[in-house]
Parts: structure tokens; C-alpha cells; sequence
């Protein structure tokens, strides 16, 4: 077992602006097109080249806003553009699958906003349209693109945790109003938007669970408003997570071994602090970053940009095994609670 160490490791990640520039466009114009479009700019080499939606006219203030060239009335005009290398889907949960689908069989590199479905049997269909037809396809989920996940995964790899027994993880946020997470005709809920963050965290560490209990609890806009699970790996190994709309949570996560202990603090999906600690105490270590929010979407587009330019049909980072894993997770979940989504 390798002994407790004198300091953590420094990130991998490279230099974004380091990413060979490909040509983008982005299917949507909501909240998280704008951040992410925002964020690459500043802080890549990538060019957008168009934007689409379905109402020409909300195209066409983003392209302005933006600075992005070409508006599109339509996600066909731009997934067959010639000066379009790769498309980002970021239409609301239910209109992942058909948009990913539209762009792959135009023969587009694909980037789907998190969930890239809204289960395991699209998210199957999917991988397999890319793989059939050669091309990259990736779930945007940044968390795992971020330097401070790259520090998890080498902490994780290096065996200083020992044993992983228990990972916890939650994420609950107030909600009212009309925000589209309320709306059951869009997936809404807590499990596709908040969820996929701890249960993407626990399926990563401890693989795909073997058993999975689940409680819910309904939210009076017809969606459901929280849900708890524990999932159980083959070697007994636990993992508690929670998500909610009822209530701002801290938002923490925490990875448990037999010699060490990794916390993540709120929002732990986001850039920011991890702590390291040796079991029965010590000297805990810590790796710090600017909590920059949304601002470090662009990793994820760097990493989707190099590894197009390698030939790699997936990111190392968000694998697409670990897309379809999470999803079955939650599949799972949601039947546990009778919680059921558009057909």
C-alpha cells in the first residue's frame, strides 16, 4: 500500500488554448449554450460558426450576442453545413437523443450537454450510431473534464485512499416558478439535472452497482422532488447519494478508504478545493483552484478538440461506457419510485 504523500499531484490538464481549433456549432440557445459558448471563447482557440434553433429569431439574437456568424432556423441547416466540424447539443433533456442522432448521421462529431439521454437505451443507441459511423461522441459532463478532477482521478489511481468502501455525494437545489426542471413533458426533476452529478461521481469510483435502493418523494408540479439512493458494488462497497429542488444543500462529496479520506466541498461538481486526510488523522493536505463556476466549461471543448484531432472516437475523460452506466443507475432509481418520462 503506498504511504500517505508529502504533497498532491499537480494537475495534468493541458493548456486549453494548446487544443488544435475546430469549427463548432451549437444546436440551442438556452442557459448553458450561453456559458458554454461564453467560456470557450475566452479561453480556447475553438471557433463557433453557427448556431441553431428552432425559432430563427432567438438564433439569431444569440449569433449576435455571441459574435457567431451564421443563425439557423433549423437544427438540419446547420448539422449538414460545411464549415460545421463538430455539434454541441444543448436543447432541453428531451430533444438530446434526436439532436445527437441528427448530427451523427450528418456525419458530425458530437457533444452532447449532460444527460446525453434521458436512459441507458438511448444513450446505447447513441454509442452505437458514433461507433458505426466513426465518429467522436462524448457526454458534456465537465465535472470530469476540470484539473481537479484530473487530482481525484490521479489520488484515486495511486491507491493512497486504500480500500474505497463508502462514497457519498449529494446536490439540492430550491426551485419555483416555471424553470423548465419543474415540467414533467421535459424530463423535469431532480435526477437528470442535479442527480447526474452525484450519481456519475458514485458509479465512477465504484463501477456499476449490483443493487440499488431508492426513495422518492413528489413535488407538487407533477415532477418528482427529491430522491435518495443507496447503490451496493459486488464487494458490498456503498455509496450514498441524494438530490433534491426542495432545498439549497451543501453540496459535498466524499470518497472513503481504509487509509484515507478525500472530501470534496460545495459544489463539489464545480472547480475548487479538495482535502486529502489520513485515516485515524494527520496532516491533511489540500489542492486549491479558483472557484470559477461555469467559466471552466471550456475544458471539456479543448478535450473534445484534441482528442478529434488524435482520431479518438471517445474522451478518456467521460468515456461513453460511463455515460450509459450512470443513466442505468438512474433507470434503476426511477423505477424504484415510479418515476416515469416522456415516451
Amino acid at each position: 500500500m503506498p504511504s500517505f504523500p508529502t504533497a498532491l499531484p499537480a494537475p495534468r490538464t493541458p493548456d486549453p488554448m494548446d487544443a488544435p481549433a475546430l469549427r463548432w456549432g451549437v444546436l440551442g440557445t438556452g442557459w448553458i449554450a450561453e456559458r458554454f459558448v461564453d467560456s470557450v471563447r475566452r479561453h480556447t482557440r475553438q471557433r463557433f460558426t453557427g448556431v441553431a434553433s428552432r425559432d430563427a429569431g432567438r438564433a439569431q439574437t444569440f449569433a449576435d450576442r455571441h459574435g457567431v456568424p451564421r443563425a439557423h432556423g433549423s437544427y438540419e441547416e446547420l448539422v449538414t453545413a460545411s464549415d460545421v466540424d463538430v455539434v454541441y447539443v444543448a436543447t432541453e433533456h428531451t430533444a438530446h437523443l434526436a439532436c445527437a442522432r441528427l448530427a451523427l448521421e450528418a456525419g458530425k462529431h458530437t457533444l452532447v450537454e449532460k444527460p446525453l439521454a434521458l436512459d441507458a437505451a438511448q444513450a446505447t443507441e447513441l454509442a452505437l450510431l458514433a461507433a458505426e459511423r466513426g465518429l467522436f461522441c462524448a457526454e458534456a459532463l465537465w465535472t470530469f473534464f476540470l484539473p481537479k478532477f484530473d487530482v481525484v482521478r490521479q489520488i484515486i489511481d495511486s491507491g493512497v485512499l486504500g480500500d474505497i468502501h463508502t462514497v457519498l455525494a449529494e446536490y439540492g437545489e430550491h426551485f419555483t416558478g416555471g424553470h423548465r426542471i419543474l415540467r414533467p413533458d421535459l424530463a423535469g426533476g431532480p435526477l437528470l439535472d442535479l442527480g447526474t452529478y452525484p450519481v456519475s461521481l458514485a458509479t465512477w469510483v465504484l463501477g456499476a452497482p449490483v443493487e440499488v435502493q431508492a426513495f422518492g418523494q413528489p413535488h407538487p408540479a407533477g415532477v418528482n422532488g427529491q430522491i435518495s439512493a443507496i447503490l451496493r458494488d459486488a464487494s458490498a462497497h456503498q455509496a450514498v447519494v441524494h438530490t433534491t429542488l426542495f432545498s439549497d444543500t451543501p453540496t459535498t462529496a466524499t470518497i472513503a478508504g481504509t487509509h484515507a479520506t478525500l472530501s470534496l466541498p460545495g459544489p463539489f461538481y464545480q472547480p475548487g478545493d479538495l482535502h486529502l486526510t489520513p485515516s485515524g488523522g494527520g496532516t491533511t493536505l489540500t489542492y486549491a483552484e479558483p472557484r470559477t463556476a461555469h467559466e471552466a466549461l471550456h475544458f471539456e471543448a479543448a478535450d473534445v478538440a484534441r482528442c478529434i484531432a488524435a482520431g479518438r472516437l471517445q474522451s478518456p475523460c467521460r468515456p461513453l461506457d460511463d455515460s450509459v452506466t450512470t443513466l442505468r443507475t438512474m433507470d434503476t432509481m426511477r423505477e424504484l419510485c415510479g418515476i416515469s418520462f416522456p415516451a
